[in-house]
């Protein structure tokens, strides 16, 4: 849910203000994603694409899939994602997939607690063991892979930037640090390059070595 909707017209300020109060590096992938064409979601055939191109990448993972909505239950199983929602929520699931540690990646939705999707939220809850602080951190890693993902695969990036919040206080360097650090630790466990192309891997480390 967009917190501060910003208005069309406003939308190409926005974007230069928040790239003038990121370093240089940061800065290089922030313009990846910051396509102004890419601000609305994809619709009819290229909707059907896209949704195709994360089940494919789900698939490169290993990672099973079943039809249905979260909404009968959970988006991850511990085996397997509920498919029938949009692409860029199955690639927000690759990108916890890849982020959680090893002993996570076979829990009820990444022992992450419910989702906005799932529909079993108390057995989500109850599988929880990640909260707090960490859990806000690993939430905001998984938001801005999944991003980097729709960028790399040609879909609406921007769009699920601003539709996460990325762009909320364009311009304080609450938000420029915020994008920095999250950005830093996917590049630190090897989850995204320097220009902020995403990994085909997995992390091989525990999280908390990078919050």
């Amino acid at each position: 849910m967009i917190l501060t909707p910003i208005p069309a017209e406003r939308l190409p300020d926005t974007i230069r203000r928040f790239a003038e109060s990121l370093t240089d590096s940061a800065r290089v992938v922030f313009e990846r994603i910051a396509d102004i064409g890419a601000a609305d979601r994809a619709q009819g055939d290229e909707a059907v694409a896209h949704h195709q191109a994360a089940i494919a990448l789900a698939r490169k993972f290993g990672m099973g899939i079943l039809p249905g909505s979260p909404s009968l239950d959970f988006c991850w199983n511990g085996q397997a994602l509920r498919c029938e929602t949009e692409a860029y929520v199955l690639l927000h699931e690759i990108a916890h997939f890849q982020i959680a540690p090893p002993e996570r990646r076979t829990m009820i939705d990444f022992g992450l607690g419910t989702g906005p999707e799932t529909g079993k939220a108390a057995e989500a809850e109850q599988a929880a063991t990640v909260f707090g602080v960490e859990r806000e951190a690993e939430e905001a890693m998984s938001s801005l892979l999944g991003i980097l993902w729709e960028v790399e695969l040609g879909q609406p990036g921007l769009a699920s930037f601003l539709d996460q919040n990325w762009l909320e206080g364009a311009g304080r360097a609450s938000a420029a640090v915020h994008f920095q650090k999250t950005l830093a630790s996917l590049q630190q466990i090897g989850l995204a390059d320097l220009a902020g192309h995403p990994r085909l891997k997995v992390a091989d480390y525990f999280l908390k070595s990078v919050l």
